[in-house]
């Protein structure tokens, strides 16, 4: 039996509610095969479509009527977390039910603990939310103290900072339903991203990309596996080049290679590759494998997918 924490795309999710009901029953099947094989599975999920929608309906109600509060960003994230483990966790029910399995599911409401000195926060690049014409843009900065930038001649978006994890809130009570053979979706989008002050924990305005968090999670568990699903099959390099080359199996040390040699994309690949790398480099014998959502079962056997090793 492995232990396997496994980060699934929010864009696989869906980006309205109903259409989310109708995705997860996908989504969820090849989560439950690892589950019928065998495995310890914990899942962890994007929320970039999610958030942006609850931020959005906040904003908007906000501004036809103003008695309509704001919602601060890290309760966004809270939301999010909520209503995506809700249908997470039905559709998991479901088809564990209909493979004749009593396996239980419990969504965790997770807050991940950043640096407050994380250098992130004084260059916040992650956009969030609605676009805006400038005057609307530098409203917002001087009503609201939000960061805007232009977004690719789109408008102007709110940006946030990204910092990195550096410990899971929850964790030990993570730690107890794994152990007691509950199937645990937790670190929603990255988690509700807090800084801690004295006995306290404080939401900051950012997100934590899944991925890092992910890994972070698979490292404080001491899980054997980081399965990061997402829109591809294989890591590729020189991507949609004539010389383009999957990888079936890479070492962290080759993969450092190709960063430097500029293969992944800073919004797209490189997360993926960074956080596969962090967790692999944290213990000998840990394996990550980014693999296609319908090809996760054949990617644990060897079949699919870049296994990434030390």
């Amino acid at each position: 039996m492995k232990t396997i924490v496994v980060a699934l795309g929010g864009n696989a999710l869906g980006k309205t509610p109903e259409e989310q009901i109708k995705k997860v029953k996908h989504a969820v099947k090849p989560i439950v095969d690892l589950v019928k094989a065998g495995n310890e599975v914990i899942l962890a999920h994007g929320n970039g479509p999610q958030v942006g929608m609850i931020n959005l309906s906040f904003e908007t109600s906000n501004h036809v009527a103003k008695s309509n509060p704001a919602m601060p960003f890290p309760e966004c994230g809270a939301m999010s977390q909520g209503y995506i483990g809700y249908h997470l966790q039905n559709a998991l029910l479901t088809e564990l039910k209909n493979q004749h399995m009593d396996q239980k599911v419990a969504t965790v409401v997770t807050q991940v603990e950043v640096s407050e000195k994380d250098t992130a926060f004084q260059n916040p690049t992650k956009p969030i939310g609605s676009f805006y014409d400038k005057e609307t843009a530098i409203q917002l900065e001087e009503t609201k103290g939000y960061d805007m930038v232009e977004d690719a001649g789109r408008g102007y978006r709110r940006v946030v900072p990204s910092p990195k994890p550096v410990n899971v809130v929850e964790i030990d009570i993570i730690r107890t339903l794994v152990d007691a053979g509950h199937l645990v979706i937790t670190v929603g989008g990255g988690g509700i991203p807090v800084i801690k002050r004295g006995n306290e924990f404080i939401g900051v305005p950012a997100v934590i990309d899944k991925d890092f968090a992910s890994s972070k999670l698979a490292d404080l568990l001491d899980a054997d596996m980081l399965i990061i699903l997402t829109a591809v099959n294989k890591v590729k390099i020189n991507f949609n080049k004539e010389n383009e080359l999957s990888l079936n199996e890479v070492t962290t040390k080759e993969l450092d290679k190709y960063i430097e040699e500029g293969h992944f994309l800073k919004g797209s690949m490189l997360p993926k590759i960074e956080a596969s790398k962090a967790f692999v480099n944290g213990k000998n014998g840990r394996i990550a494998i980014i693999a296609a959502l319908e090809e996760a079962g054949e990617a644990i056997k060897g079949n699919a997918g870049t296994k990434i090793t030390n």
